[in-house]
Order: structure tokens, then sequence, then C-alpha cells
């Protein structure tokens, strides 16, 4: 075991804790960026003029927002002192010329009060000159119009093995978007202090990034700009980018104005103006021998990135690398564009494309089994990795064992085989209601792919009295990651956990730090908060030492004690420190890690981008209803690789919520734009939860099991645990999977079910009748097109074998 993953003798890390903010989220006590706005006076409130028109150039008359009582100013292109742009691809126009999608922010107005704002913004006279607009993949290929790079990854010669096999299947497969849907919209507060430091508390994942943003906006150095994040109330990746125009806006208020400026978005406003998960076109040809077997696969991946790059480029990078998923694919060639649309601008979303790319080879699979008269289970396990393969862009499929460990372990653990042949009972009885039970497996590489990235550092303090305070460059987002930064730091320290406390991260502690992003939080930052611990321990293990007897390295600190193990001398960790202070020894310390192994080089797609692979699978049990095509998840039986787990009950929760947001992904969300030529056009029309479908209560499985792979402790990462984060999304394809099935069960022996995403009750039921069609004509084994008799709004795609 290596020295970053052993764990001491009484480890903190391990131990089932609560999350460290639980009493105060349930009490409602947690203080987040809007709540520190309510407690300053003299604070204005910002509010956006929205665009009418998806695209048009616009012509601002500011000076009737001006005469209603209580607005103070309205921000426009002309009080920038700095870039006029809030990304970092020199793409996103603060304040635009030009409306890039409906909604589109094109001026701030600045008020008393979030009604004095919000009738400022609304006196805003608007000059519209309409331009064309693309709103949807399909029109976007057909214009030609994309954005950022193609990539390709490759191996072997897909074409050649295409034309050999004994069994092609070609077809289209769509994915829809998703809203992030965090409990706390986009937030931000900034004010200027005496010296001219402009202080931004945000909502961010990425604090670093926002002060830099914040930075060139205002035309100063980053030092000027301090970013403070307390807490977010949620994130999914939708406020790793989007925060910085925000925070920006709010900060030119403040210096434009010299008083305190909020910006928090009403939900309609969040949904309407940030990004959401991009939806995917895939195009494919796959190549099968009459095992079922996959010989070779060949795809194109279109991204519907919206109107600006964001996070497009490095999400479908992910996405290309994830089309494999658990599987072996001898030759293969993926292709990847970024459509450009006059939608929002899509973003980061937790699992960042890897759900999109693995959506493609399961397609495949669910749709290609019952055409070539092959169980979905033994074709799936048929071609999981083995150990000693490689994935298409050269990485090694390391402990590609515990793909097969964890699914014999699902299978067991959940009666799969027994469940199955009770199901196919009821079905025979049950000609309105059917039943199924499918299993899909989960491979996902841990690690940003921009190597840059995968760095991060600590500020630890030890205090006099033996008191720890810890700040890093990851932010808590609900997602447990300050629970385990405790558990790391008493850990390391020997400590009591209630001895530590975790300080909000701020870019003057701990700078230039990366996204909480990636899964990598816990990985990046443990590593840096180990670090830190270590060097003061290593100076106090000197001075212990000298007292007890002994030498530094037979110093063992656990529990709040010091012990020599020459000596079995002790003395509690204060009296130590205390100790330490009047011999003038440091009692705090700068930590510092960088993942090692790592080499990508994304113009030829190949090398090592992942420090690891979490490995998971899932047994998913529905029943469908032949009315309504409403689905009742019944049953989920998980297995999931977490390592050596850091924080388990953290881990759980986040395996829970993972598969049940990925669920909602696959089954609920639609978002809906209005595609007509109408004066809508272009608008979001799912535009709060009583027209966007969130997963709840209802949607609970009646049963969920979840149990982590034993003895899996990683060598390479901070105390044996692996990330957790993102890979249980993707669990949810067997749910997906499983509603396939079901819908199969309607129709006749052999009928291939195309689904369409999110297999919503309505698309379900088109699905359904495809099904039952193909029963009354005989036609069993030919793929049909379930959109046929379906709106165009369901998205089936088609297929056939050639």
């Amino acid at each position: 075991m290596s020295e970053l993953a052993a764990r001491p003798d009484g480890a903190v890390v391990g131990k089932r804790m609560p999350h460290e903010s639980a009493a105060q989220h349930a009490t409602g006590v947690a203080t987040y960026t809007d709540d520190v706005a309510a407690r300053r006076g003299g604070v204005l409130t910002a509010w956006p003029v929205q665009s009418e028109h998806a695209h048009a150039r616009v012509r601002l008359d500011v000076a009737p927002a001006l005469e209603v009582p209580g607005v103070v100013h309205v921000l426009t292109a002309d009080d920038v002192p700095g870039v006029n742009d809030a990304g970092t691809k020199h793409d996103e126009p603060l304040f635009p010329d030009a409306a890039r999608y409906h909604g589109h922010a094109l001026a701030w107005v600045l008020g008393e009060t979030a009604e004095a704002a919000r009738r400022g913004a609304a006196s805003v006279h608007v000059e519209y000159e309409p331009l064309p607009s693309i709103v949807t993949i399909a029109e976007a290929v057909e214009a030609g119009s994309y954005q950022g790079f193609a990539p390709t990854v490759r191996r072997g010669d897909a074409a050649s093995a295409l034309a050999n096999a004994p069994h092609v299947f070609e077809g289209e497969s769509f994915v829809g978007g998703q809203e992030h849907f965090y409990l706390e919209t986009h937030a931000s507060l900034a004010h200027v202090d005496s010296e001219g430091q402009v202080f931004v508390d945000s909502s961010t994942q990425h604090p670093s990034e926002t002060q830099e943003i914040v930075a060139h906006v205002l035309g100063v150095p980053s030092n000027r700009v301090t970013v403070q994040v307390l807490r977010l109330g949620g994130g999914f990746g939708g406020k790793e980018m989007q925060p910085h125009g925000l925070a920006a806006v709010a900060a030119l208020g403040a210096a434009r104005t010299g008083r305190p400026v909020r910006l928090r978005l009403t939900r309609t406003q969040d949904l309407t103006m940030t990004g959401k998960r991009h939806p995917y076109h895939a195009t494919w040809r796959a190549g099968f021998d009459d095992d079922g077997r996959i010989l070779a696969l060949e795809a194109t991946l279109t991204a519907d990135g919206g109107w600006s790059l964001d996070l497009s480029e490095p999400v479908l990078g992910r996405a290309l690398c994830h089309v494999d998923n658990a599987y072996w694919i001898p030759d293969i060639a993926v292709h990847g564009r970024i459509a450009k649309t006059n939608k929002t601008s899509q973003t980061a979303f937790r699992g960042f494309g890897g759900p999109q790319g693995m959506f493609v080879i399961e397609d495949i699979l669910g749709r290609v089994a019952p055409a070539l008269g092959i169980d979905p289970v033994a074709l799936r396990e048929r071609n999981l990795y083995r150990p000693g393969q490689t994935t298409p862009y050269g990485q090694e499929v390391r402990h590609a064992e515990r793909l097969q460990q964890i699914w014999d372990r699902v299978r067991t653990e959940s009666s799969f085989d027994e469940r199955r042949a009770s199901i196919a009972e009821f079905n025979a009885g049950s000609p309105d209601i059917k039943r199924a039970l499918a299993i899909t497996p989960v491979k996902f590489g841990i690690s940003f792919t921009f190597t840059a990235y995968n760095q991060a550092g600590a500020l630890v303090h030890v205090y006099k009295d033996g008191s720890v305070l810890v700040n890093h460059g990851g932010t808590e987002l609900g997602q447990g990651l300050h629970t385990k930064m405790l558990q790391v730091a008493a850990t390391a320290l020997g400590v009591p956990l209630e001895t530590v406390r975790l300080a909000p991260t701020r870019t003057d502690k701990v700078p230039n730090t990366s996204a909480t992003a990636a899964s990598s939080g816990a990985d990046l930052n443990g590593g840096a908060v180990k670090h830190a611990c270590e060097q003061i321990r290593d100076r106090l293990a000197e001075v212990a030492a000298a007292h007890l007897g002994g030498g530094a390295g037979d110093i063992r600190f656990a529990d709040g004690l010091v012990v020599s193990s020459v000596t079995d001398r002790a003395m509690a960790f204060a009296e130590l420190v205390e100790t330490a202070y009047h011999e003038r020894v440091q009692l705090w310390a700068a930590g510092f890690y960088r993942t090692e192994g790592l080499g990508w080089d994304p113009a030829t797609m190949q090398g090592t981008p992942f420090k690891y692979f979490a490995y998971g699978a899932a047994a998913s049990e529905v029943e469908v209803d032949g009315f309504t095509g409403a689905t009742r998840l019944r049953r989920v039986d998980i297995v999931h690789d977490v390592g050596d787990s850091l924080s388990p009950l953290v881990d759980l929760g986040q395996v829970e919520g993972g598969f049940m947001q990925g669920a909602g992904w696959l089954m609920l969300e639609e978002l809906r734009w209005d595609e007509t030529d109408g004066p809508g056009r272009g608008r979001l029309l799912t535009q709060s939860a009583s027209t966007y479908k969130l997963p709840s209560f209802s949607e609970l499985p009646d049963e969920l099991n979840v149990h982590f792979l034993e003895r899996a402790a990683d060598d390479g990462v901070v105390y044996g645990g692996k990330a957790v984060g993102e890979p249980p999304l993707m669990l949810a394809f067997s749910v997906r999977e499983a509603i396939r099935e079901a819908v199969a069960a309607f129709g006749p022996t052999g009928h291939v079910v195309e689904l369409a995403s999110p297999a919503t009750p309505e698309a379900t039921f088109w699905a359904i009748e495809a099904a039952r069609s193909a029963s009354e004509s005989g036609d069993a084994a030919e793929p049909t097109d379930a959109a046929a008799s379906a709106p165009d709004r369901s998205r089936a795609p088609v297929g056939s074998e050639h």
C-alpha cells in the first residue's frame, strides 16, 4: 500500500459520519450566499433585461428605467472598464449587442429593492432586428453551424472490421438534455472595501476562475479580487462555469455605485438563462459476430452546445472517451462535433459527457440483443472488459476483473434469474401491465481530462490550544466534500474530529484552485490537506521525540494522544502543540497535491487521461402500464466500487442520489423548446417545476439496495477511497433498459424496441403501441420505428441490420 493510500490505526476516515452541516441544513440555519446579502445594509439588487428573441440585433434605451422610483443605475457595456466578456473562450459578451438566445441578459438594472429593479428592467426599451435562428441539432447540421474542435477517438480499422462482420446494424440515437434544478439558484454578492479590494461571495464551483473573470471585466489584477464560497445549495456542474458572468455583474455594480450589489436569479430566470446538460445526437454502425461479441463501431456524436462554447469541448472529449462504457470494442472510430444553436450555452452536468457517450453503446446493445436473438444480459456480460485490455484511447483498464465481480454479485444478491422467471410468469398472465428486470454496468474515468486541473492546495493551521483550522480549494455543494476533508485532517493529525474546523473556501487563502468537479474533489483536496497535515505532524514528531524518548519515526498520533512506541510515554496533542509553540516550531503548513501518472494528448485523443476507473452495476425492475405508459420502479440492486470509502454514509447518499438523478434524466426530465417559426421561437417551454418533471418520492423504487464492493482500496489515492460523485448516475441505464424490455413484452418475441430518451410516459406509450402493432402485423424480428405513430417530439430513433 502506498504512503498516500495507507490508513493508520484509529483512522477517522472510513467511519460512518453524518454530513458536517446536516443539522444546519435540516433546521434551516445553514447560511448561503443570498443569506449574507440579507444581513447587510444598503444592498442593491441586480435584475436582468432579457431578450424576447432567439437571435436579434438589439438597441437599448435605458432612460425609462432610470425614471422608475428606486432604480439607481442600469449596467451596460459602457460601464465595463476591462473586458466585456464573461467566459474563458472570449465568445460570451457580458453585455451583448445581439441576443443569441431567448432570455439572453442584455443589461442589468440596479435597484434599491428587487421590485424596483424588476420594474426598471421592464421599463427598458429594446429595439430588435430579428436574425435567422437555429434551435435544434438537425437545423445546425443542415446549416453547417458548428463551433469548437471536432475530435476523433480511433483504434484499429473500424471500416474494414464492419465490412467483414457477420452482423452489422446501423441507426440513430438521441438523448435529451437535463436541467440542474439545484435548490439554490445562481447567486452573488459583491462589495468594494476601503482599500479598493473587490470581495465577492458567489455560489460557484470554481472560485478561482470566477475571480479571474471578475478581474478581467473590472480591468484589475486578480490580487484585487477575493472570491468566497460558504456553501452551495447544489451545483451538479451547473455552477462550474456559469456563475462567472453573474459574479462579474455584481462586482461591476458594486464598483460603479460604491454600494454592495446582490444578484440572485429567480427560478424562471435560472431556467431560461443558464445552461443544461448537452443533448446529443448520434449516428452509428456496429458490427457483431454470431455470438454477440462487438467487432467494430463507427459513430458520430453531435452535441448541442448552445450559443457559446462554455465547456462543450471537454464535455465532448469525455463523451468520446466513454462510448465504450464497460465493453471491449476492438476496432472503433468515434467522431465528435459541437453544434452551435440559439439556445442557452450548455454546460457541465454530473457525468460531464460520460452519460451521453455511454448512452450510445447501451442503446445499441439494447436494440441489437433481440435482433440477434441473444439475451441482453448475456450480450452485455460477453462484452465486458477483461484484464489486460485497453480503452480505445490507449489506457489500460486497471482492475478490469472488478467488473465481472460486481456483475456476479449484483446478479446473486438481487436473485436476478429467479425474479426474471417470476416476471415472465407474471407477464404471461397480464396483458395490460408488464414487468422487466435489466442489468447494466458502469466504467467511469476519474480525473480532469485537462491535465493542469489535476492539482490542489490547502492551508492548515494548528492553534496553541490544539484546535485545527483547514482551508482547501474545494467547494461544498452538499456532496460531503467538507465532511471528508475533516476526516482526512483528523486522520492525518491523529486528533478527534471535533477539534477540526473547515473555513469557507477563499481565493486569498488557497489560490489557483481547480473546479470542484470531475468527481475529483476528495482525491485532489484530500491529497493537499493530507500533505499539509503531515508537514505539521512531522515537525511535531521531532518535538515529541525530544520529550517522550525515541526518534521522530517512533512517534504515533491517534485519538488526540501522542505516544512514543519506544518508551510508551504519552502526552496530549494539545500539550505537544503548546510545547512546540514555545520552542518556536511552525504550526501551519501549505499543502499541495498533483495527480501522478497522467498523460493525455487532446490532439490525437490518446494517452492516459484518468487516474483510475470507478466501476459499478445495477439491476432494476420496472412495471409499465400499457394504458398510460407510466413506469413504476419496483426494485433496484446496486453494487458500486468506491474503493475503501472515506466516509461511507456520505458515499451511500451519493450513490443513491446519483442513481435517482440519472433515472430522472432517462425517464422524466424533458426539456421542451419552441421550435416553431412563431414569435416565441427558441423560448424554453419548461420553465418551472410545474412543466419540467423532476423525480420525487413517488419515483423512488419500492426497494433500493446499495452495497459497496469490498476489499477494493485503490493504492493511488488518498487513504484508498475512490471518487463517487458522478459514476453512480450512469447506473440508471438499467432502468431505461428495463423499460425497453417491459415494452417489448407487449409485442412479439424478438421485437426490437426503439425507445425515446427520456422515456417519459408519453414516449413509452408510443413505443408500446409500436410493439402492439408489430404483434398484429406479425412483424416480430425487424426493427421498427416507434416514432411512426408518435409526435415528432418523442424523437424515437430508427435502426436496421444490413
